[in-house]
């Protein structure tokens, strides 16, 4: 064999080689992709029935004289009329043959707990309505809505199923009445927790969400572009700026309930902010994210590249002109999409914010910074941890809009990535 069979040969196998790793590369990032496509889709498929509400119209009779009121009537003479005595009644009604006490029970749980609140809102809203006979929309109770979208099987044996046989009647009749409606369920998204699966909403979550971000967002961005310019650019080479340098790049892998814990003891205990408030967890999740937008900042600003500054100090521009005049506008592109990653990781995290009471079950919407609220990724942690099966798809449907959430704000780093880069 002479050399050149022998190089041939040799070749050969190297390409061999080459073609075996991309076919390894390959694998692996369609196994990847493959899991998170089940991922994805698994989640979508559970989190569809969340957004579709059941609701049942009822004839409801407004006689002023059994309700107490009349359309001059103030507000809190109208917030004290028992509605869902007027709702038991329409229910009544219709089913005249209901007597016994159990059946009255599951004629009664066909419609929400929070049906009456719903019929006083609209008698606030239109008191004109107030002495006439309407048709009335309410939401279903949780059992009837799993049952009119499938979650319940009807066919089941009745010992198996969750609705038993009268109450599976009942909706029937009901059905072939045309009573019962499915709509996009609004209500989702307009309204805070609740311990009804129908009547629970993302809303306090999401408001909760944003506050305790903007809060960390205020806290972190100019004290981590202002460390990282003064690092990157004015720090002395010491070992004192050594010590600092080292001890950012250690924060930056903490265990985030570390975080919460220091949360605890010093806000909350020490300072006595309130609890549960997104001004605390602003606070804390700001000291989290802070090494990460450093980290990145200095990054940022380390790739403009030194003939920049160069030109600058030659033309008389002073080392703070230099460096706000030109350097930092050049970094911002980086900087900004480093903010976002940073932000983006603070909106997933829940170790530290369950450390400082953001696990509080809170049905109010808050208003400001200061009030009782949670976030997203705890609202999925208690509605995962709740026994009712009709959390479970709002569990899917609030990890799905949490997923949108950070697809959002990654979609937005790229854009600025891309739009205002430069090359160098």
């Amino acid at each position: 064999m002479n050399i050149t069979q022998k190089v041939q040969k040799s070749l050969k196998k190297r390409y061999l080689k080459e073609k075996i790793f991309k076919s390894m590369g390959f694998i692996s990032v369609a196994v990847a992709f493959l899991f998170l496509l089940i991922l994805i889709s698994d989640i979508t498929i559970k989190a569809l029935p969340a957004f579709v509400q059941t609701q049942i119209v009822l004839q409801v009779d407004l006689n002023e004289q059994d309700l107490g009121i009349t359309q001059q009537s103030n507000v809190d003479e109208i917030r004290q009329v028992d509605f869902r005595r007027v709702i038991r009644a329409a229910l009544k009604k219709q089913f005249p043959q209901v007597k016994k006490r159990k059946q009255k029970k599951d004629l009664y749980s066909l419609v929400s707990v929070g049906a009456e609140y719903q019929l006083r809102d609209l008698v606030l809203e239109n008191r004109e309505i107030l002495g006439t006979t309407q048709k009335v929309t309410f939401i279903a109770d949780d059992d009837v809505d799993a049952l009119i979208k499938g979650v319940i099987d009807r066919n089941d044996e009745e010992s198996g199923r969750r609705v038993k046989d009268f109450k599976l009647k009942l909706i029937e009749t009901l059905e072939k009445n045309g009573q019962i409606e499915k709509n996009f369920n609004w209500q989702f998204f307009s309204s805070g927790d609740s311990r009804e699966p129908e009547l629970a909403g993302i809303k306090g979550a999401v408001l909760g969400s944003l506050y305790t971000l903007l809060v960390t967002l205020l806290m972190t961005f100019p004290v981590a572009v202002a460390a990282a310019i003064y690092l990157e650019e004015f720090a002395p080479k010491n070992r004192m700026v050594d010590f600092i340098e080292i001890n950012i790049n250690n924060l930056a892998a903490v265990p985030s309930i570390v975080f919460g814990l220091l949360g605890l003891a010093v806000f909350i205990n020490f300072f006595e902010l309130p609890r549960s408030a997104p001004i605390v967890g602003g606070i804390v999740l700001s000291l989290m994210t802070l090494p990460t937008i450093i980290i990145a900042s200095r990054s940022a600003i380390k790739a403009v590249p030194p003939s920049l500054r160069e030109a600058a100090l030659g033309l008389g521009a002073s080392k703070m002109q230099t460096v706000f005049h030109h350097v930092f506008p050049a970094a911002l592109p980086g900087i900004l999409t480093g903010t976002i990653i940073g932000m983006a990781q603070a909106l997933g995290e829940t170790a530290p914010l369950l450390m400082i009471g953001m696990v509080a079950f809170i049905v109010d919407i808050p208003q400001s910074v200061t009030d009782p609220a949670t976030v997203l990724p705890i609202q999925v942690y208690l509605w995962a941890d709740s026994p009712e099966r009709g959390f479970l798809e709002k569990t899917s449907a609030a990890i799905l809009v949490l997923i949108a959430f950070l697809i959002t704000m990654n979609a937005i780093a790229i854009y600025l990535r891309k739009k205002f880069e430069k090359k160098w």
